[in-house]
């Protein structure tokens, strides 16, 4: 299975992306992020040992105590690479068995941080999703109950769009959805050809 991964700062706009890549194009696509959530408040080990590393306050009501848990990480980079090695491993695990149920010419991996972990090696392709610094934080500040400092928080923690692109096969300047639809099918039209 030909494996591209979908990648761009916080507020770029990869889910839109993505969804245009779904339901578009009936390419698969998986969101590592959403699937380390669904496992981190489903799968009894990763509890176990989240708790073992935040403590007893790392879930509430069964649930991940995520401001919690954001707090102590973007102060601290050692402990979000330790929860990071409890999650991504199983993460890694639950993708490989995605991919077997898979019938298309190809699947959509997105994640945030596919360069800065090193994901980016076992993709075939890589898109990168740009958007200007300024459009980034003003889509973020509507979506989410969240503060600039917090935001740029998170930027300084990624990689920025120029060392992004640089390692990238396909760029997708993401400002206006019509034009966004446009360069996801000339990406998707790319990809068939390299197929071919």
């Amino acid at each position: 299975m030909i494996i591209v991964g979908l990648t761009g700062g916080i507020g770029s706009g990869k889910t839109t992306v993505a969804k245009v890549f779904k339901e578009k194009l009936g390419i698969p696509v998986y969101i590592a992020d959403e699937e380390a959530k669904k496992l981190m408040n489903r799968s009894k080990i990763i509890k176990r040992k989240l708790i073992q590393l935040f403590g007893a306050n790392a879930y509430v009501n069964e649930e991940l105590n995520k401001p919690f848990i954001a707090n102590i990480i973007f102060n601290d980079k050692a402990y979000l690479q330790k929860m990071n090695a409890i999650v991504h491993p199983r993460v890694a695990k639950h993708f490989q068995k995605w991919v077997l149920k898979q019938e298309a010419p190809y699947i959509i991996k997105e994640v945030a941080i596919l360069f800065e972990n090193d994901g980016y090696k076992q993709c075939d392709f890589v898109i990168t999703v740009t958007a200007p610094k300024d459009l980034r934080i003003k889509r973020l500040l509507q979506r989410d109950n969240t503060t600039k400092a917090n935001i740029e928080a998170i930027m300084n923690n990624q990689w920025t769009d120029e060392e992004k692109v640089k390692r990238s096969h396909f760029v997708i300047e993401n400002i206006s959805l019509e034009n966004t639809k446009e360069q996801v099918l000339e990406v998707h039209n790319q990809i068939l050809k390299n197929l071919q």
